[in-house]
């Protein structure tokens, strides 16, 4: 049974299939991910960051290959694709290069009557389910640090990326760690709830997607007892305070909302502009959306490609049509470009109010909507009328005045003067509907490890 395949979403044509697992090569798979966790927690953390060292210096080696795979599989032009990698790259050295003093003994300074400190010890076999968006950064940022602790993982990537999920194995095999540290799994959401996440031996899950999977692993990990760390959907907004502002934040919506074809859960999703400058703003930002063309994703020149696959096309297309025919300004895009199949127009909407799906729904692909607001007030009421909060940017030239107001935004992030981005070194996470936990960063190595108290009699 294939469910696992590479559609090219640019040509659509299938270019290879792999085969989901059967129930009992699964528990194998799991029985050898346990066992190996049993040698691999007891391993030095030098050897541990050698390693990742090692896995750091592969990618650099393939990047070029690597970045052809997720171009032919979820349709990234070549040049974001090979960004991802140069990001990948640098958690894996952020966790090399930091990992042991992350993971160093916490003295508790005011213990009564002697002396206490915490440990930061392996948790245990993991459960990692990864999307298809940024198929080798979410696998990254989930994987470094976990593996630096001394933690085993299993896999699940999304059905559409079976051969970067091949290879991100064949890198960790290819630097050293032992076979089963890492271990990627071909399976269904129903194994993953009937088999692994019930498992006893696996202690945490972590999982990257869409809020209707999020909740689902949720609760099934509940059911068990299992930590999880979820990061989920988002509806983000990017906020224009100034006139003066004004050029660097159409770049910003620009980039924020457009990279990766809008398929990024941090996308700026939501453009809040001043209505003192609204008309400019709007005709700004539909000149730059308006030099967007369509390019095969393998082309240098690529910025927006096709989506990832039709079905996310044709959703996209519904959520749009639906939003216009209750009232919405469509002023370019709206539609299938003319090579049709996942191929979607650079789309702005405008006019969107409450009732709207358009308003409280994810649109995660090449959609801008841009609200416009009477004051400052309002433009912080209006960021935080959603269930999500990843994150948001806010533009001004007044740096203080972008800050004090980005901290009135109900999210896990803020940026000012900036799209929303991410590196090895910034805790990444959401709060509301967006999700639990963090990643990234040294909050990274904080989620799955077991805190230890150890108290010594004075």
């Amino acid at each position: 049974m294939a469910d696992y395949k590479v559609t090219n979403p640019a040509t659509g044509e299938v270019e290879a299939e792999f085969a989901t697992l059967t129930d009992e090569q699964l528990r194998e798979s799991l029985d050898r991910t346990a066992e190996t966790f049993t040698t691999w927690s007891q391993s030095e953390l030098s050897e541990r960051a050698n390693l990742l060292r090692r896995a750091a210096d592969l990618y650099e080696e393939r990047k070029d290959k690597l970045a052809e795979i997720i171009t032919r599989e979820m349709g990234k032009p070549i040049k974001q694709a090979r960004s991802e990698l140069d990001i990948v790259i640098s958690i894996f050295n952020y966790y090399a290069d930091h990992g042991t003093e992350f993971l160093k003994d916490e003295e508790i300074t005011d213990a009564p009557d002697g002396r206490a400190f915490m440990q930061s010890e392996p948790f245990g076999v993991l459960l990692g389910i990864m999307p298809w968006n940024f198929p080798y950064y979410q696998v990254a940022r989930f994987a470094a640090p976990n593996l630096m602790i001394g933690n085993t993982i299993l896999l699940k990537h999304a059905s559409q990326c079976p051969e970067s999920a091949a290879a991100i194995e064949q890198i960790f095999h290819d630097a050293g760690f032992p076979e089963h540290a890492y271990t990627n799994v071909y399976v269904s959401s129903q194994q993953i709830a009937e088999i692994v996440i019930p498992d006893p031996r696996v202690q945490g899950v972590s999982l990257t997607g869409s809020e209707r999977a999020g909740t689902k692993v949720a609760a099934t990990a509940g059911e068990n007892l299992k930590k999880v760390v979820l990061e989920l959907g988002g509806n983000d907004p990017l906020l224009v305070l100034d006139r003066e502002i004004l050029p660097k934040a159409v770049k910003g919506a620009v980039s924020g909302r457009m990279a990766n074809a809008g398929q990024a859960c941090n996308a700026a999703k939501r453009v809040i502009v001043l209505e003192e400058f609204y008309d400019e703003f709007m005709e700004q930002f539909r000149e730059s959306l308006g030099k967007i063309e369509l390019r095969d994703p393998m082309s240098e020149d690529s910025f927006v490609g096709p989506m990832s696959s039709v079905s996310a096309a044709e959703d996209l297309h519904e959520q749009v049509q639906d939003t216009v025919k209750q009232g919405a300004t469509l002023h370019m895009g709206g539609d299938f470009d003319e090579r049709g199949g996942a191929w979607y127009q650079p789309t702005l909407l405008t006019d969107i109010t409450p009732e709207m799906r358009a308003y409280g729904e994810e649109l995660f692909g090449p959609v801008a909507m841009v609200y416009k607001v009477a004051n400052e007030e309002e433009a912080v009421r209006l960021a935080n009328d959603t269930q999500y909060g990843l994150s948001a940017s806010v533009y001004a030239s007044d740096e203080a005045r972008a800050q004090r107001v980005g901290e009135q935004i109900q999210t896990g992030m803020v940026f000012v003067n900036q799209p929303p981005g991410t590196s090895a070194e910034l805790p990444f996470g959401g709060v509301k509907r967006s999700g639990v936990g963090r990643e990234l960063g040294p909050y990274g190595m904080a989620e799955f490890v077991n805190k230890r108290l150890v108290k010594i009699a004075g």
